[in-house]
């Protein structure tokens, strides 16, 4: 599968929970960081998510916010 976001950012799945349509993928990228998606249930069956496997957190955003203290 090829994809225009240029934001593709690999690692390993750290947990899935599924709550009662939406499920919380948390993904570990290189160097520690992790990175948090909210997709379907569905969406995680369809793609057969889980804890261990690879998988990237695509990011597709027409904004980035910068906030300080």
């Amino acid at each position: 599968m090829k994809i225009s976001a240029r934001n593709q950012l690999k690692g390993k799945i750290l947990e899935i929970t599924k709550g009662a349509t939406t499920a919380h993928v948390r993904i570990e990228l290189a160097g520690g960081a992790v990175v948090t998606s909210s997709i379907t249930n569905a969406a995680v069956d369809e793609l057969g998510l889980t804890v261990g496997a690879e998988a990237y957190a695509v990011v597709k955003a027409s904004d980035v916010m910068i906030a300080v203290d």
